[in-house]
């Protein structure tokens, strides 16, 4: 891609991220609303996260891996956040297992996968994947690696799967990183 058509793809997220948060929920840019909740960036992911009504299934999964304390610390950590419809796209009875004492290993394996070291905004990214001819490579804290490019004028994430997330909400920034709310759960 030519620099004129990344920097109109990077304005128009921009623009869509600060404006409205890329989906229907108001925003602001100090608090966008996401599952109809202010998300401060004085509080971290986790205090953040258990007020999202889309983010009930995230939030108990965290919980059953005990990842709590994890994305509690001061990191700073980018979440791509996976929703409660995210999560309903896997097939029945996949979450009721997964959070299961026994696959513990399994659903903290996952949900790190969705979680990268530092705190890269959009703009960030989108630098990477222009950087990287159209595509960037990140390692999750699981050590597994995601693809990310610009799909659709938004971020799109490829799993090792070969299933493609979007990010519908960027930036919403905590105390301790970033969070990008994605349309579907990703899997290492």
């Amino acid at each position: 891609m030519n620099l004129k058509m990344n920097l109109k793809i990077l304005g128009t997220l921009l623009a869509c991220t600060i404006a409205a948060g890329c989906s229907s929920h108001a925003m602001s840019p100090e608090n966008p609303m996401v599952g109809g909740a202010p998300m401060y960036q004085s509080k971290n992911i986790v205090e953040n996260a258990v007020n999202s009504k889309d983010h009930t299934t995230l939030v108990a999964a965290v919980k059953a891996a005990d990842l709590v304390a994890t994305l509690e610390s001061p990191g700073p950590f980018t979440v791509f956040a996976p929703t409660d419809a995210a999560f309903a796209k896997l097939p029945a009875g996949t979450v009721e297992s997964l959070v299961k004492p026994e696959n513990k290993a399994t659903l903290s394996s996952i949900l790190t996968y969705h979680v990268v070291p530092g705190a890269l905004d959009a703009k960030t990214l989108l630098t990477d994947i222009a950087a990287g001819g159209g595509k960037a490579m990140l390692t999750t804290v699981n050590g597994e690696r995601l693809t990310l490019q610009q799909m659709g004028g938004g971020i799109g994430i490829t799993d090792a799967k070969g299933e493609t997330s979007m990010v519908t909400i960027a930036d919403v920034r905590q105390s301790n990183g970033i969070i990008h709310v994605v349309d579907t759960v990703l899997l290492p």
